[in-house]
């Protein structure tokens, strides 16, 4: 209870914040949908409502603060409306249905799982290789740390790009931007892993006369297992992102990057929330899936899970 209370804690704060930048975001297109349904608005000109704040028009205007609340295409959704569209494209749409955000959470994951694999692997390979290898140290470890300085959403359409004229569409091109921004995280998180046994203990090896394979197996490796669950979370979480971002520039027709797209070009901005929340859920279920199999691991390794 005492580590959920926190957590809590945060997400009422959120929600009250978000609560009440509803009415000031919304205020000014409610107040002209009233008056053109007839309800009385102060001030009476569009003009003069314009010159007036959200939070001003909300105290001449208390009447019209409800309905901020269930605009129909608002400018800030509330959160009982985008967990009504929510429930309306997860619950009440056939997981077929190109409405579905099960659908659409489907088209994402897959690219972001084959990305992540890719990463991981990559990641995992660089970072013994970095450990092992003074030259790999000091060349392939700058270029590495260089790579993320690259930004995504600049990157991303030149890839797709170059791969489509290629000839090379759909699945692989979105995994290779998930696995792009994947991999960095593992191999930090692996090289500080396989350097985390001290001096005295690989000491220790040479004294028995272990080569690198048996310290590798036997020290290096279970020593990194901690280091390399932190970076597996941080990196499926940004896999997801890397597809999300992927399927932006490419007109995608599903996945949550295309569902967001479909929202912003059409005026129906629940429509995209609904997307943005469904990848996060999805973002914090696989981060969730990873820390439990952290948990048994380092159970099964003798080890205490941070």
């Amino acid at each position: 209870m005492k580590s959920v209370l926190p957590v809590l804690t945060v997400v009422a704060a959120i929600l009250a914040f978000w609560l009440a930048a509803v009415v000031p975001m919304n205020m000014h297109l409610v107040a002209d949908q009233a008056q053109r349904d007839g309800l009385e608005v102060s001030p009476e000109t569009p003009v003069a409502r314009q010159e007036v704040s959200g939070v001003g028009l909300a105290f001449r205007n208390p009447h019209l603060i409800p309905l901020t609340y269930d605009f129909v295409r608002p400018r800030l959704p509330a959160p009982q409306q985008v967990a009504g569209e929510m429930y309306d494209t997860i619950i009440d749409k056939k997981i077929t249905s190109k409405r579905s955000l099960v659908y659409h959470g489907w088209v994402t994951l897959a690219p972001t799982l084959l990305g992540f694999a890719i990463g991981t692997g990559l990641g995992i390979l660089l970072a013994v290789g970095i450990v092992y290898s003074r030259v790999m140290d000091r060349s392939v470890m700058p270029w590495a740390i260089v790579s993320q300085t690259i930004p995504i959403l600049a990157l991303a359409p030149m890839v797709i790009v170059v791969l489509g004229s290629m000839g090379i569409q759909g699945l692989f091109p979105k995994s290779l931007i998930a696995a792009y921004l994947s991999f960095f995280p593992v191999v930090v998180g692996m090289v500080k892993g396989l350097r985390a046994p001290d001096a005295m203990q690989l000491d220790l090896l040479r004294t028995y006369n272990a080569s690198k394979a048996q310290g590798f197996w036997s020290l290096r490796l279970p020593a990194s297992v901690p280091y390399l669950f932190a970076s597996l979370k941080i990196g499926i979480a940004a896999s997801l992102i890397g597809t999300i971002v992927a399927e932006l520039p490419t007109g995608a027709r599903a996945g949550f990057g295309a569902r967001m797209l479909v929202g912003d070009q059409y005026g129906q901005p629940l429509v995209s929330w609904a997307a943005l929340f469904a990848a996060a859920l999805t973002a914090a279920a696989l981060v969730g899936l990873f820390g439990l199999i952290e948990r048994i691991t380092l159970k099964r390794m003798g080890m205490q899970a941070a």
